[in-house]
């Protein structure tokens, strides 16, 4: 396995633990993370965003593989099943990640994931009629960038 398969397996058996500072640990120093709720442009709030998930996780399980990864890229499919926190509702999150890494660790980390799909799980009725429109999913932005700043 080389060095940067590694670090992507590392990384979500932390996530699978809940253990964000091994998490942290395959982030370069300049990493930023992007999803479809989250645009983050330091290491320190990427790792506030992974304490935070992981310390409210709730019947969280997740399952994910590794489908390539080479001196400069990764991806992986990954899902995610959790009791969303604001709502207490179940949702089952299929993701595709995609990695750019630097010195061994990860520079760049991209998850894809369906955010009409993802809302409608997560806020229900709400997320069926709203979830579509560009400034419900800006409202949640908005709403996680403020619980990450809080955390």
């Amino acid at each position: 396995m080389n060095e940067n398969k590694a670090c992507i397996q590392k990384l979500y058996t932390g996530l699978q633990d809940l253990d964000a500072e091994t998490m942290m640990s395959c982030y370069h120093s300049e990493a930023t993370f992007q999803d479809p709720v989250f645009q983050l442009s330091s290491k320190e709030e990427i790792g506030a965003m992974w304490g935070m998930l992981c310390s409210g996780a709730r019947e969280f399980e997740l399952d994910f593989e590794v489908l390539d990864a080479d001196e400069n890229r990764g991806r992986a499919r990954v899902e995610a099943s959790y009791l969303f926190s604001i709502t207490s509702r179940k949702v089952h999150n299929e993701i595709e990640a995609k990695f750019k890494f630097k010195d061994g660790l990860i520079l760049r980390h991209r998850d894809d994931f369906r955010f009409y799909r993802w809302s409608r799980q997560a806020f229900g009725a709400t997320g069926m009629l709203l979830g579509w429109m560009p400034f419900f999913q800006k409202q949640v932005q908005k709403r996680a960038y403020k619980n990450l700043k809080k955390f």
